[in-house]
């Protein structure tokens, strides 16, 4: 038995044995969590009942492969801003491209991003980059603090040793340094601009990042980009004067209700405002930038290091199109491979934003897919070869009783202007959303006491 699967099994054991089999310290975690403002929709973000181990072999694979790729997509992006060839195959709406066309002022295409992986023991598979507007960070530091501390994981820390990996402090940092190369000169205001829903429940996972940069002696505030208003070259909310963006809301969403008049993109584009993600990182964002890393004739002259991370960790995937491409060195029509190789590929929307849904094909039978693909050669989708699931068991609370589940599981490295700086983890059924089964749970590197 593995080091993290021993860890598992003697976790389990505590929670059914002994003073722990006694619930009240689940009822305690559970309004520690209410009280941290750790729920969405009136529902808890973590209704389970450990934190994901990895090991610190595990962890450092994640900071090494993750940093490569970052590079690489960084590059990638430097030639698609060049290229209007290479611009086409992301599939990008004029609106977009017309907001990627705009400089925003400082280096960093992404200063926040988040890569989707699928970690079992020596495999690493990163499926997506969230570089548009990642979530999970902020959630998953508090996570980590409340768990630290639960009294079954005080128990369990008398024979192993436990380290969080947090990462949101990193965040600010990120936010600054982009600011001062935009020229920002003073003590910026910041605004935190997400949608908010006119019934709101009053929380979201960036009250938490407000409050943090508060303590920090931050002036700042969570806004509605219908409450901007730009006059003078000033960015506001009513009497708040706005210096740095941080933009919680995706492009795509985004332009389903504003246009390119709105008053946030007028100030980006005169430069009065920083604007922290910019809105070239919906370059990286779209599942179609695998695309282009998975293509080796666009990748031959990138650094061996990087070339390594797409090669042995970034599954295949294309941009659905009626046209020929290349698969393991050979040349292929890509409808036809995509038809006969259900078992073995997924078709995805090309932006998450969209209310369009992913295959998977291995799930299906022939008709289905057929449908499914026809579907994708009529709207933005991609299509990427098989990743198998992680999945683990993880306890709740169920109805008063302690229950078991097993749980898919995808391990979130947050990185900050290219460098990964911790990591969140996200069990589901596959379902998109918080549901009872589904949510944050904090990762904890784990080694073993000395």
């Amino acid at each position: 038995m593995s080091l993290l699967d021993d860890a598992v099994a003697r976790y389990h054991k505590l929670l059914e044995s002994g003073p722990f089999r006694d619930l009240a310290w689940v009822e305690a975690l559970y309004e520690r969590m209410e009280s941290g403002r750790l729920s969405a929709g009136g529902r808890l973000v973590c209704p389970f009942l450990r934190p994901n181990f990895i090991s610190r072999r595990q962890y450092g694979s994640l900071v090494k492969s993750g940093e490569a790729l970052i590079c690489a997509i960084d590059r990638m992006e430097q030639m698609v801003l060049s290229n209007p060839v290479l611009l086409a195959r992301l599939e990008l709406l004029p609106a977009e491209k017309m907001l990627a066309a705009i400089d925003p002022g400082y280096q960093a295409l992404e200063v926040a991003a988040r890569l989707d992986t699928h970690l079992s023991n020596g495999h690493l598979h990163f499926v997506q980059y969230n570089a548009d507007s990642p979530t999970g960070a902020g959630y998953a530091d508090a996570l980590a603090d409340l768990f630290y501390d639960a009294a079954p994981m005080k128990e369990f820390r008398k024979r192993h040793t436990l380290t969080r990996t947090g990462s949101r402090r990193h965040l600010l940092q990120a936010l600054l340094k982009s600011y001062k190369q935009f020229g920002g000169t003073k003590k910026p205001n910041i605004a935190i601009v997400e949608f908010r829903p006119a019934y709101h429940s009053g929380q979201s996972e960036y009250e938490l990042f407000r409050d943090l940069f508060r303590e920090d002696g931050y002036a700042v505030e969570i806004v509605s980009p219908e409450q901007l208003e730009y006059r003078n070259r000033v960015l506001r909310k009513g009497p708040f004067e706005i210096d740095l963006v941080y933009r919680r809301l995706g492009v795509q969403e985004f332009l389903v209700r504003f246009d390119l008049t709105h008053p946030l993109v007028q100030a980006y584009r005169d430069r009065a405002v920083c604007v922290v993600n910019s809105f070239r990182s919906e370059l990286a964002h779209k599942k179609a930038m695998f695309g282009l890393l998975t293509d080796e004739t666009l990748t031959a002259k990138f650094p061996a290091a990087e070339r390594k991370a797409i090669r042995d960790h970034v599954p295949w995937t294309r941009l659905v199109a009626a046209s020929k491409t290349t698969y393991e060195a050979r040349t292929i029509d890509l409808p036809e491979f995509i038809a006969k190789n259900r078992e073995r590929l997924a078709l995805k929307p090309n932006d998450d934003y969209s209310d369009l849904h992913a295959y998977y094909g291995w799930e299906m039978g022939d008709a289905e897919w057929d449908r499914a693909l026809k579907q994708a050669m009529r709207a933005p989708y991609v299509a990427q070869e098989r990743v198998d699931q992680v999945r683990s068991v993880f306890p709740l609370m169920s109805f008063g009783q302690l229950e078991f589940r097993e749980m898919q599981v995808d391990v979130h490295p947050h990185a900050y202007l290219g460098k990964v700086q911790g990591c969140s983890s996200w069990l589901s059924t596959r379902k998109a959303g918080f549901s009872s089964a589904a949510g944050v749970v904090p990762t904890f590197i784990l080694d073993p006491r000395s």
